[in-house]
């Protein structure tokens, strides 16, 4: 008799996971969304939407982007995390996801009980820009300066706690020196502010800044990668002058926190097999950004590393957001 009582729970968990599997082999049996925390027309966006289309072609069903902007992407971020865990709703994440936890005081969900990572979708490195009015050429020549006149550099960003605005910290941070931090309402912003000599540098996505560099407006002292940027190849990396400053403008996909394993692996396949495409490399390309892909795993343990580093650098800035 007793060993029938243990056999019992036994076959119920048995038959459980038969039916997770099952459950992740026929899905989806019904559209998808992707929330997407920013406003339209961004790169989370435009991303979301290429995935989007190619996972309708894949599975058949209709996936769809929808954006939540606000709140520093928490707004978005917490219709995923009380959503059902049935892999229905998806969420792009991005460089917040590693800061909010600690810039944020009170967030209405637990980043790693709550979300599931899926999928690092792909990464790409930033451009240090100065406007040509500083006679530093390069980052050693930047941080002389800077030494020389603290408090007098400034550099923008689009808004606090942003991942320009972190980048900007650290570097500070890195080469012991006092520069004032100048916060826009969004990139663009923040560009026209360096453009018209309101600021001295800005960290910023290299793309939409070729044009101005070679009309001679701004000047690239270094790319945020470990290797140089595609669309700059010339433009030598921050960690050569820096050792270790390595820092990316990043997209992936979650879920929410308690989606079964077996659907977590099923999504993740199926959107590494999509990245894999020479399409889709083409595309992510375009965007100034490299595939990178990689298991559920490997994804936690890099959010985890990302969350880390952060959090040493808000805390010693001294910056919180409500």
């Amino acid at each position: 008799m007793q060993f029938f009582h243990r056999l019992v729970p036994l076959a119920g968990a048995m038959l459980a996971a038969l039916a997770t599997a099952a459950a992740a082999q026929s899905y989806p049996v019904k559209p998808v969304r992707i929330i997407v925390p920013f406003a339209p027309g961004g790169s989370n966006d435009i991303l979301a939407r290429v995935i989007g289309q190619k996972l309708t072609e894949a599975w058949g069903q209709q996936v769809i982007a929808e954006n939540r902007p606000g709140g520093g992407t928490v707004i978005g971020t917490e219709v995923v995390a009380k959503s059902a865990p049935d892999g229905y709703t998806l969420l792009m994440v991005s460089p917040s996801h590693s800061t909010n936890p600690t810039l944020v005081k009170k967030l209405p969900y637990d980043t790693f009980r709550d979300l599931a990572p899926i999928i690092l979708l792909a990464h790409s490195s930033n451009v240090l820009l100065s406007h040509p009015s500083l006679p530093a050429r390069s980052v050693k020549e930047l941080i002389a300066i800077a030494r020389s006149r603290p408090d007098q550099i400034t550099y923008a960003s689009g808004g606090n706690g942003t991942s320009t605005h972190l980048s900007g910290e650290l570097l500070a941070q890195r080469a012991g020196v006092k520069m004032v931090h100048v916060p826009y309402k969004g990139a663009a912003p923040a560009l026209l502010a360096l453009l018209g000599g309101q600021v001295t540098w800005i960290f910023s996505n290299a793309i939409p800044t070729v044009p101005h560099l070679k009309a001679g407006r701004l000047r690239a002292l270094a790319v945020t990668g470990a290797k140089p940027n595609p669309v700059l190849p010339d433009v030598p990396t921050l960690m050569s002058t820096l050792p270790g400053f390595e820092v990316y403008t990043w997209y992936g996909v979650a879920a929410q926190g308690a989606t079964p394993k077996d659907l977590v692996a099923r999504i993740n396949r199926d959107i590494a097999r999509i990245l894999e495409t020479s399409d889709m490399r083409s595309r992510i390309a375009a965007e100034g950004a490299e595939v990178r892909g990689g298991s559920p795993e490997e994804f936690t343990a890099f959010l985890r590393a990302e969350i880390d580093k952060w959090a040493v650098v808000i805390r010693k800035a001294g910056i919180g957001l409500e």
